[in-house]
């Protein structure tokens, strides 16, 4: 039988080819990096470095030529036909603080509601969270069921008339568990005038995403996880909201005039880039998206289910082993467990003796531990640049972690 390769060939990573022995299992936290990338933003550095928007000479005209061309790449890939409404930000959690502060401050008081999920990462949490204390708004918490994915039935529940604002992910990051997003807003739209935002972060490096389709009223991702640098990202929202936002920073390019006691706005997308611009990274992201592009989505898609079965196949019949999430053809590339008798950083520190890099931790996802009764999980995420060796590599890790315990007790 053919042995699972890798969608993406490891030479096109620099930090992979150079460790040939290293099998990288902690992409939901960051992804690698392809050559195409680190040409990107070391060739925006050597022939194109200035500061867009300000300059009346022809390395700034040409600095801003390759700022705006990032963003319409990248919003063609996340199919919003507005590019302007595409904000870059540092990524998801500052798209999340984004949409909290400004829209949130301006429209959520005193008797509204706030529904966010158990399975939340604390970026799409804490933000609502505080947002309910300094305004007297009501946090709504929907529970999961027992394959921890989101409860849609206790979303009908939690979601009323007087609920402003529904934040879900789209994707866990600890689990790996995807929303069905389109029920999630058929549920809101049904029963409430609520915004939807949706945590993309762990659905934009996966799956085939339209923002025009979703559905959604805002929409956060981040580069760094999507083959991009670190220090991009992007909140994509729907116009009308944008523009009547009132600014989440001061400074820069999102100003439009300044008077002695008033100030008046840029147009979007630059009244929310107050500052200037992360203009390389951004055309960085634009690289790993165009490298996506190339690999196709529904194949990166098909690519980690494949790895998912094979890997869940092989730990689910390991003796001491709990896998948690739901089966592989509703979760992202994420594979979560505990070993019984092991700690989770305990795990990460044999594995990585063994050339295996996991994840070890709550994952920024404290209120999913808590229902899972545990404190923290070791996670494997695959991605394009994975195969069946990597998945060999943990079992065989996994063994010798319980060999060495067996042995200590």
């Amino acid at each position: 039988m053919t042995r699972l390769a890798a969608l993406a060939p490891r030479s096109d990573f620099p930090l992979l080819a150079a460790q040939p022995r290293m099998h990288y299992l902690d992409s939901a936290a960051t992804s690698q990096k392809p050559r195409a990338v680190l040409d990107a933003v070391r060739g925006f550095y050597e022939t194109a470095n200035a500061n867009p928007h300000r300059g009346a000479y022809a390395l700034s005209a040409a600095a801003t030529d390759a700022y705006h061309d990032a963003r319409a790449t990248v919003a063609r890939f996340l199919g919003a036909a507005d590019a302007d409404c595409l904000i870059f930000t540092r990524g998801t959690t500052e798209s999340m603080n984004l949409v909290a502060s400004s829209w949130g401050r301006a429209n959520v008081h005193a008797g509204d509601e706030i529904v966010v999920t158990a399975l939340e990462h604390h970026a799409n949490f804490v933000p609502w969270q505080q947002l309910a204390k300094a305004s007297g708004a009501t946090l709504r918490i929907v529970e999961l069921t027992a394959q921890q994915t989101i409860d849609l039935d206790a979303l009908r529940d939690a979601v009323t008339a007087r609920t402003k604002v529904v934040a879900i992910t789209h994707v866990s990051n600890a689990v790996g568990a995807i929303t069905p997003a389109d029920e999630v807003v058929r549920i809101v739209r049904a029963q409430s005038s609520a915004i939807i935002v949706l945590d993309g972060a762990q659905a934009v490096p996966h799956l085939p995403v339209s923002f025009d389709t979703l559905g959604v009223d805002f929409f956060a991702f981040s580069g760094h996880k999507m083959l991009g640098p670190m220090g991009i990202g992007g909140l994509i929202g729907r116009r009308a909201l944008l523009e009547a936002m009132p600014p989440f920073q001061f400074g820069g390019d999102m100003i439009e005039w300044v008077n002695d006691f008033d100030s008046t706005w840029n147009v979007l997308p630059h009244k929310f880039e107050a500052g200037t611009p992360n203009a390389a990274d951004a055309v960085g992201l634009a690289a790993a998206v165009r490298y996506l592009d190339a690999l196709d989505m529904a194949q990166v898609r098909a690519h980690e289910i494949a790895l998912l079965e094979l890997a869940d196949a092989r730990l689910r019949t390991m003796s001491g082993v709990t896998v948690y999430g739901p089966p592989s053809a509703q979760r992202s590339g994420v594979i979560s467990f505990s070993v019984e008798g092991v700690h989770p950083h305990d795990l990460a520190t044999i594995f990585d003796q063994h050339g295996v890099c996991i994840r070890a931790g709550h994952h920024c996802a404290q209120p999913l531990m808590r229902r899972l009764g545990v404190t923290s999980t070791a996670r494997a995420s695959f991605y394009v640049y994975s195969d069946a060796s990597d998945v060999d590599a943990l079992c065989h890790a996994l063994e010798a972690a319980q060999t060495m315990f067996a042995t200590v007790a």
